[in-house]
């Protein structure tokens, strides 16, 4: 109830008091705000991963303006000797205009992104697009595109049969819960299922030899995912824990100094307000994690 209280109010809170809440989890409108977010983290010891915001796209133009941030971001990263890949999102490239225009967009960002050395994830959204982000995975790497990874979600109960289908591949993926509100038919909807489906799938895609970005706040499943790294004497290289910017930064220096590879996602973009709306109105909860998070900071308890 009270984190659905806090998005009804969302609406009537002032642009400048959205932009001071999120500001800690969006590195900020341009391209130079990523940049100095991604060399503070790698300062660190920690990677991450650029997502150039804007995923309502309503033109071929928007989408086509999309892709060149996508190659700006990476010839950015190429000069500046960044540790960053990149996240995509398949809305962001056009999807809901066409199938071979997001196809076409995706391409171009892959191709830039294999010059230059460099990897792209493509985001996965709600259920209305995993059938035809996986077709794109798949058709990008039967096309001999290695240097692309997907993201699977724990809630949806077809993850299951998504891991076996992508054997194949040995997929480089990153797991997380899912933000997104679906129906029960669709996915899991008691916490404790979620939690048992994302340790079934993180098995499950270690046995079928991928790389899994372990992408989790979750304190116990944090220290299942240890266990299981322990107990597969998994190297450094062979997996990676993966946090959003400005989320458990102090739980992610510990994962630090254990030796873990770290990886953040650092969103940006003009699109900003937006996103910060959206995502808050997708999923509660994180409504009610900024504002408990938020009164932290304030009270001086931040940083857990």
């Amino acid at each position: 109830m009270f984190d659905r209280a806090i998005v009804r109010l969302l609406p009537a809170v002032p642009r400048p008091v959205v932009r001071k809440l999120s500001e800690r989890y969006i590195a900020g409108p341009e391209l130079k705000d990523a940049r100095e977010a991604v060399r503070s983290l790698n300062a660190e010891g920690k990677a991450a991963t650029i997502d150039v915001l804007g995923e309502e796209i309503r033109t071929e133009e928007e989408a086509a303006a999309i892709v060149r941030a996508y190659l700006d971001v990476f010839a950015d990263i190429e000069r500046c000797g960044l540790d960053s890949g990149v996240s995509v999102k398949v809305t962001g490239l056009g999807l809901k205009l066409g199938y071979e225009l997001c196809r076409d967009n995706l391409r171009a960002v892959v191709e830039d992104a294999a010059s230059r050395g460099n990897f792209v994830r493509i985001d996965m959204e709600d259920s209305s697009t995993t059938d035809d982000t996986l077709r794109l995975y798949r058709e990008l790497r039967e096309e001999a595109h290695d240097n692309i990874g997907v993201v699977l979600q724990a809630m949806l109960r077809r993850t299951a049969s998504d891991i076996a289908a992508l054997r194949d591949l040995k997929p480089s993926v990153r797991l997380c819960k899912g933000i997104y509100l679906e129906p029960a038919d669709i996915a899991y909807q008691e916490y404790e299922a979620v939690r048992a489906s994302y340790i079934r799938a993180l098995e499950a895609l270690l046995d079928a030899g991928s790389y899994v970005g372990i992408a989790t706040h979750d304190e116990w499943l944090l220290g299942e995912a240890g266990r299981i790294v322990v107990e597969r004497q998994l190297g450094r290289d062979e997996y990676e824990f993966q946090m959003l910017l400005g989320v458990r930064p102090r739980r992610g220096e510990q994962l630090v100094r254990e030796g873990h590879r770290l990886r953040i996602y650092v969103p940006f973009g003009r699109h900003w307000y937006e996103y910060s709306l959206r995502r808050l109105q997708e999923n509660p909860s994180i409504a009610g994690y900024v504002a408990t998070d938020t009164l932290g900071r304030l009270l001086g308890k931040n940083g857990a």
